[in-house]
């Protein structure tokens, strides 16, 4: 039975869909002004890895990630390179999707623009207002009346007074309070615009995803996921406008992830102490970034070091180890159950990846005494086994020559072979001396060498 930590109400819950056997799960995506950092990787492989174990159980997912692409900050950059913002908004939407699968995640079911439902924000907008929660400033600006939703910060674990104490009283433009959020903005010479009922303008950040959530998935949904400097103020008035527009309850379970942190301080484009999915890429395997994600627990922070990335991609060699050179079976037989129950009970436990990656483990060790007392069958099975479950997390999908070599550019390759083939041969002569020699230069490349029964394997250790 899947139980799932509901930020909403801090507190673990058993995991009911709305409709049975189906899930409407939404996740925050993007605002489309920039390369992606490795923060917003983990968002894309934690979600990618909840829908891949969401579909393992069996549930029918509708999976919806959105972009948002007409934004401040979009058209600040825009002007900033003198580029059309709607132009610059397509080359990091194509951009953000090449980093996605470059980390392995697969597509969501869904990636709506928030420009392509300007007239659902519109729509919702009016129903807010017609309801007396939203307000026309004099300045066209739309308003969203805090006061008027019963319970404002409820979700957020704050009360009214908190936030008053925190807010810029200084700069009211023409709220009637500091709290209130804009809905509708109105339009200014050389940025993007859209008709409505108010005179030209755009929309707010918030009403977006009330918007796209109300068109894709419709008024109530069983999970609504994001970063965890999304819950105040973005989910909260996500909350206060969805609700008050529709009338009832908007998400079921609310899902947060804990910070990517950098010597223990959050990594964010604000504090420029970030990296890109690209220049991470450009140095680890896909499989060893998410390795590194997901031995965390999804809501736990977690520190980006080179230290950190080597030991998450020799613990994945470990794996790899397990089901190199067994010719694996298509099917997974009903061979390594007990292992398969382990892995699911720690998944519904709030997706408890470090407990299920513990059970591949125990499965990868179980894998190594079969083969080394020569009951290869049995290793083949259990290996297949072992690779289904790691699937579920995005690993082991690689072929295991493949990673335990990767990084290695071919003319190094040939090299390596050349002093393996070199050192057999001093070996087979009795040459210890020299076949030590060799081993020790193969171990200052980052070469580690095993001798196996009739062959000598090697795999890189950083």
């Amino acid at each position: 039975m899947l139980v799932i930590h509901n930020s909403a109400t801090k507190e673990k819950e058993l995991f009911k869909p709305i409709v049975p056997g189906k899930v409407s799960m939404y996740v925050c995506g993007m605002t489309v002004y920039d390369y992606c950092h490795i923060g917003h990787g983990r968002l894309f492989v934690v979600f990618d890895m909840v829908a891949r174990y969401l579909r393992f159980a069996g549930y029918e997912l509708n999976y919806v990630r959105n972009f948002t692409d007409v934004d401040d900050k979009i058209i600040k950059r825009a002007k900033e390179n003198g580029e059309d913002a709607n132009e610059l908004a397509q080359r990091f939407i194509e951009a953000t999707e090449e980093d996605e699968a470059a980390l392995g995640v697969l597509p969501p079911d869904h990636r709506p623009r928030a420009t392509h439902h300007v007239s659902d924000m519109i729509a919702m907008i009016n129903t807010l207002m017609e309801k007396g929660l939203a307000y026309l400033a004099e300045n066209g600006d739309v308003y969203y009346e805090v006061s008027k939703f019963e319970d404002y910060g409820k979700f957020s674990h704050q009360t009214l007074s908190n936030l008053h104490r925190g807010a810029r009283v200084d700069i009211l433009d023409d709220k009637h309070d500091p709290l209130d959020f804009v809905l509708w903005k109105s339009a200014k010479p050389g940025e993007p615009a859209w008709d409505s009922p108010w005179g030209k303008g755009r929309p707010g950040w918030h009403i977006e995803c009330s918007a796209m959530i109300h068109r894709c998935m419709g008024k109530h949904i069983d999970i609504h996921g994001g970063g965890l400097d999304l819950v105040f103020p973005h989910h909260q008035n996500e909350v206060a406008q969805s609700e008050g527009a529709m009338g009832k309850p908007f998400v079921n379970t609310w899902m947060h992830l804990g910070y990517v942190q950098i010597n223990k301080e959050k990594m964010s484009k604000s504090l420029n102490n970030f990296f890109t999915i690209r220049e991470v890429l450009a140095q680890y395997h896909r499989e060893t970034v998410r390795y590194f994600m997901l031995a965390s627990h999804y809501r736990s922070p977690i520190n980006y070091s080179h230290e950190n990335l080597v030991s998450a991609k020799e613990a994945l060699a470990r794996l790899y180890i397990s089901i190199r050179e067994l010719d694996l079976p298509n099917n997974v037989s009903e061979e390594g159950e007990s292992f398969a129950q382990q892995f699911i009970a720690a998944m519904d436990d709030d997706f408890n990846t470090p407990l299920a990656i513990s059970v591949l483990f125990d499965l990868a060790r179980e894998i190594n005494r079969l083969r080394d007392g020569g009951a290869v069958m049995e290793a083949r099975e259990l290996g297949a086994r072992l690779k289904a479950l790691a699937n579920v997390l995005g690993l082991l999908e690689e072929d295991p020559e493949a990673f335990l070599r990767s990084g290695v550019a071919d003319d190094q390759v040939h090299k390596i072979e050349q002093l393996i083939a070199a050192r057999d041969e001093a070996r087979g002569n009795r040459q210890w001396a020299e076949a030590d020699r060799l081993r020790d230069e193969l171990s200052r490349m980052g070469v580690v060498i095993e001798d196996g029964a009739g062959a000598t394997t090697w795999r890189l250790i950083n």
